[in-house]
């Protein structure tokens, strides 16, 4: 099974996803067991998990060049040359050896930053990404729900990235971007949405009743 955690920056996403590890590490769903054994659970991240891929992600999120910006297009080549080797090289060995699959992130990311902040459109990137990810699609995609304002005031004092020093236009952009992703006819019964306003617990809560393995 394969699961992913989706949402702007202060939505809570990664923190659920490392708390949804813990607790599947420590209650393993029963169909999952092989042979009296239990599940591995991997968590991985995007862009990341794998020396090329986490290279990659410093290229596109950490380093900055004077008098010159990545183009849009760039980055989203970049961040789908990423994902194929996450996906190819640790995400689809880990899914057919029966291991549960859980990241913080997905194409779903590109779709609403390159395509819908960026301005590239979300049909570019699911054509950029289609040789990227060769049919290998979340079973759940949780999607972090909370409003800009909110997310923003969690990461204020936070020294982030370059996308997590983009203001509230942009990320109101970006929340477009995952209503339009919602709408995916590759994501019906996999999209869905989580309040993520609240305590953490009481988030997971949600999370842990739609969860269904």
């Amino acid at each position: 099974m394969y699961i992913v955690f989706e949402g702007i920056v202060g939505s809570g996403k990664s923190t659920q996803s490392k708390k949804l590890v813990e607790y599947l590490r420590q209650n393993p769903p029963s169909p999952l067991y092989q042979g009296g054994t239990r599940p591995e659970i991997l968590h991985v991240r995007e862009p990341g998990s794998t020396p090329i891929a986490e290279d990659i992600r410093h290229l596109c999120q950490g380093k900055e060049w004077e008098g010159e910006q990545m183009h849009p297009l760039t980055n989203a080549y970049l961040y789908a040359a990423a994902r194929a080797q996450t996906l190819h090289t640790v995400v689809r060995p880990a899914l057919e050896s029966g291991q549960i699959v859980v990241s913080d992130r997905c194409f779903l990311s590109s779709c609403a930053y390159q395509g819908e902040a960026q301005g590239l459109g979300i049909d570019t990137i699911l054509s950029v990404n289609q040789d990227a990810i060769q049919g290998i699609l979340p079973d759940i995609v949780f999607y972090m729900d909370i409003d800009v304002e909110t997310a923003l005031s969690r990461t204020f004092d936070t020294v982030g990235d370059k996308w997590e020093k983009m203001g509230k236009e942009f990320f109101e952009s970006i929340s477009r971007g995952y209503d339009k992703c919602e709408k995916l006819d590759i994501m019906k019964n996999r999209f869905i949405r989580i309040d993520a306003s609240g305590p953490e617990e009481e988030i997971f809560d949600r999370i842990i009743r739609q969860l269904k393995i």
